[in-house]
């Protein structure tokens, strides 16, 4: 009978079910890191059995995917709205400076040095956003909302990137020297490239 009631419930509540449990996912990472997550410790926060969590997610690392790929269609837009931005450059530096995107990322990538499939998932997303970024870039530098000063695009992606990305991460340890006079540099280069 409980299987009854299990299959119901499934069929009711689908796509309702897997996003609570994708959210609830995140949310424990986010708080306790990735190593709090388990497959028991999902279906207890959810005050759902275990069989479920296992009904919509064959294995840890699908339900772990599913939370990277929800994140990354967002973070995938926002990378794309840059291209419309009156100043690219300036908005990529502060997308990648986020403290939640950078927490999570932090997560998933110490994930992902244990788990291959974990690492194959955010290079796959990288990849996508990394074009994102370039094709924003280029066509402001087309535009002429871009003087990149005899840079590339994609190096004025990668630095933009991993720079606001590495000094978010340090603020979280509690690592701040240098941080401001790096602020400072980085804030008149965006001045210096940016639209006039």
């Amino acid at each position: 009978m409980g299987g009854m009631s299990a299959s119901r419930r499934m069929g009711t509540e689908n796509t309702e079910t897997r996003q609570r449990l994708i959210e609830l996912t995140e949310r424990l990472m986010m708080e306790e890191g990735y190593a709090a997550v388990g497959i028991r410790r999902v279906a207890r926060e959810a005050d759902v059995a275990p069989a479920l969590v296992l009904y919509y997610f064959r294995t840890l690392d699908d339900l772990f995917i599913a939370v990277l790929r929800r994140g990354a269609e967002e973070e995938l837009a926002r990378q794309r709205a840059i291209a419309d931005d009156a100043d690219p450059l300036r908005a990529l530096w502060g997308l990648a400076g986020r403290r939640g995107a950078a927490r999570i990322t932090e997560e998933f990538m110490a994930l992902g040095n244990h788990r291959k499939a974990i690492r194959a998932e955010i290079t796959a997303q990288a990849e996508r956003y990394r074009r994102a970024q370039l094709e924003s870039l280029t066509r402001a530098q087309d535009e002429g909302r871009l003087d990149l000063h005899g840079a590339t695009p994609m190096a004025a992606v990668v630095i933009s990137t991993a720079l606001s990305r590495v000094l978010v991460m340090e603020e979280e340890m509690g690592l701040t020297c240098g941080h401001e006079e790096t602020r400072t540099l980085v804030e008149d280069l965006l001045t210096r490239m940016g639209p006039a």
